[in-house]
């Protein structure tokens, strides 16, 4: 492969471990290449230069991410540590702009913080921009939050802290205003070809027979029609413009842009709306093979360029479709949407069913893969269930799904949630819904449960593996805006209820436990610490404990010298696990999450929403499991 890099970045291409890389990845990038896009001129063409552009990516790689590199292959297993940690904020909202961020890294350090999440932070839209996700450059960033410089500082400010940079790598679609769009629309053929447009609603409509609709709020089917009588495939709002990856130009267009984040410092790029980029006529266009053959040659660009760098899975999606992405050669990791799903689910019922059923048949992962696991993000939470799954717990889902729904809007009987329905369809009752941690359980309207609630999800999203993702503010118990509506591109996207400002006078608390704010900060700070000092919660490894009450979930974490054995109480009054379910355990054994040893012989009684973290040896929880 490397005969196809030009003579003119021979210098670089003689680096052997650059030579290396081309030669144990080029062959896979040439495989995937000719399946996606066949062997003719034009595929070689673009093949030939996506080379050109990793070999002329790498000579300009600055020298400190290339040792970083080094460090990483090293320690291919870097981001399987119990010590990992993630936050997720936007820039603007949390501090304000780049150089402000900076500021914050202090506290990101007492958190125990080891990646960061930037919300899109690129160029877009004025106004409604989709939180972002309508990216106009993926090289400008938006001039009210700094510029690239800014990102590649913070990058390297991070770095010497010892945290990852995230950031979203938009690739299904640009926004209107992109150049490339802009182009198009000014009639160059070049740059029609990165997108889908049609002349009349002929191929539009023969596509929608099959393709759901999106954000119907915004407009109907998945494509909009422009100014000069033109349809454009646009899967989301009518300013997203879909890509046409069936053109090899626009994968090394994209390659490209990936390596140029790459180059800045990102270590991690969460990959967006990864089901919905490949487009086949008679099919839902979503989730179909070459979405994953295109996700697995991008891998193979970057294996080669930026060899650190690794993918995240957004696929919200069937857990069938999910679990498909998740591998070494595609996305080493993946968000975790049916445990963050099924983890409201049991806050609201009480009843751990489905999600002891989820952690027994769905947290497994293939090896150098981890989950990001989380209580809520961004984004609002839809209830990505397999009805199947549901089913065979006398469960139905649709049902299930409008409750869960009222109950976290605050219009079911008893419900302690001040959530916001987001993309309610009040003929068919479907939705999803918004808010921050905090209002969606209880603490705004002031329940007295709020609090333990709280400390109680972020210990399953603590202790299940992988990494745990803390959306920055609720470790202070931010409640919402519900101004969020006044901001200008706001008013019509409900999810900003969610998105509050940094909440300036919660953090000032933090330290003070008589406060909520500091009681719920203290909690998670130890949860964090005791997770840093043990060893049996890094990884994805999970094993089965069923605990025989229905408001108990239960799980296993195995490792060299010992398990953990986590019982979680999701019910509002204190119960009981039996005796017989616990025989198999030492008589006492020491709590981790409450640094206190607890007597077994005559059973476990937990209060409303506690939990416990028994560290124990492997064979004592191998031998209660199978009591």
């Amino acid at each position: 492969m490397s005969d196809r890099i030009p003579h003119a970045l021979t210098g670089e291409v003689g680096d052997p471990t650059f030579l290396a890389r081309v030669a144990a990845e080029g062959p896979r990038l040439e495989r995937l290449f000719h399946e996606i896009y066949g062997d003719d001129a034009r595929a070689r063409s673009e093949l030939e230069g996506v080379l050109a552009d990793a070999a002329e990516s790498w000579a300009s790689r600055p020298a400190a991410l290339k040792r970083r590199d080094a460090e990483r292959l090293a320690d291919p297993d870097w981001y399987q540590s119990n010590r990992m940690l993630g936050g997720v904020c936007y820039v603007d909202r949390y501090a304000g702009d780049l150089p402000g961020l900076a500021r914050h890294i202090p506290y990101f350090r007492e958190l125990g913080l080891s990646y960061l999440h930037l919300m899109p932070l690129f160029l877009a839209p004025e106004g409604n921009s989709d939180g972002g996700y309508a990216v106009s450059s993926y090289r400008q960033v938006d001039p009210a939050l700094g510029t690239i410089q800014d990102l590649a500082a913070v990058a390297a400010d991070l770095h010497d802290a010892g945290i990852s940079l995230v950031v979203d790598f938009i690739f299904n679609h640009t926004s209107n205003e992109h150049e490339w769009a802009k182009r198009a629309l000014a009639g160059e053929q070049e740059f029609e070809d990165y997108y889908w447009f049609f002349p009349d609603r002929e191929m539009p409509e023969r596509y929608e027979r099959t393709v759901r609709e999106i954000f119907p709020d915004d407009h109907p089917g998945s494509f909009v029609q422009l100014p000069d009588g033109r349809w454009v495939w646009a899967t989301f709002h009518s300013f997203q413009w879909d890509l046409n990856y069936r053109n090899p130009a626009v994968f090394r267009a994209m390659a490209r842009e990936m390596l140029f984040l790459a180059n800045q410092g990102v270590d991690i790029l969460r990959m967006d709306a990864v089901a919905f980029i490949w487009k086949e006529l008679g099919t839902a266009c979503e989730s179909l093979p070459q979405a994953h053959l295109l996700l697995q040659a991008f891998n193979a660009v970057c294996r080669i360029a930026a060899p650190s760098m690794l993918f995240k899975s957004e696929a919200i999606v069937h857990p069938d479709e999910v679990i498909q992405y998740i591998s070494p050669g595609e996305c080493q990791l993946s968000y975790n949407p049916l445990q963050m799903a099924l983890l409201w689910s049991t806050l609201a019922t009480r009843d751990v069913g489905l999600l002891q059923q989820a952690l027994d048949r769905r947290h497994a992962l293939p090896p150098g893969t981890a989950w990001v696991n989380y209580v809520r993000s961004h984004d609002d939470i839809g209830w990505t269930f397999a009805d199947e799954d549901a089913t065979e717990l006398g469960i139905d889902g649709f049902d299930h799904r409008r409750f869960l729904n009222a109950f976290y809007v605050g219009r079911f009987p008893g419900s302690f949630a001040d959530g916001v329905p987001f993309q309610e369809n009040p003929r068919t009752g479907d939705a999803r819904v918004a808010g921050t941690t905090a209002s969606l359980l209880g603490l705004e309207r002031g329940d007295p449960g709020a609090v333990p609630r709280i400390l109680l999800a972020h210990s399953v999203v603590l202790s299940t593996g992988g990494i745990p993702l803390l959306y920055l503010g609720d470790e202070v118990g931010q409640t919402n805006d519900h101004a969020y509506a006044e901001e200008p591109g706001h008013g019509e996207d409900s999810r900003w209820v969610g998105r509050p400002r940094y909440p300036v006078d919660a953090y000032a608390q933090r330290n003070d436990e008589s406060t909520d704010a500091g009681r719920i900060f203290a909690g998670l700070r130890h949860l964090i610490a005791v997770r840093q000092r043990t060893p049996e919660l890094a990884g994805n490894t999970l094993v089965p404990f069923h605990t025989r009450n229905p408001h108990v979930l239960g799980y296993q974490r195995p490792g060299d010298s010992g398990t953990v054995v986590v019982l979680a109480n999701f019910a509002d009054e204190e119960q009981t696990v039996d005796a017989e379910v616990l025989s198999g355990l030492p008589d006492v054994a020491l709590d981790l999450a409450s640094d206190a040893s607890v007597a077994l012989r005559d059973g476990l009684r937990l209060a409303p929403h506690g939990f416990v973290w028994l560290h124990v040896d492997g064979d004592s929880a191998r031998r209660s499991e199978q009591a």
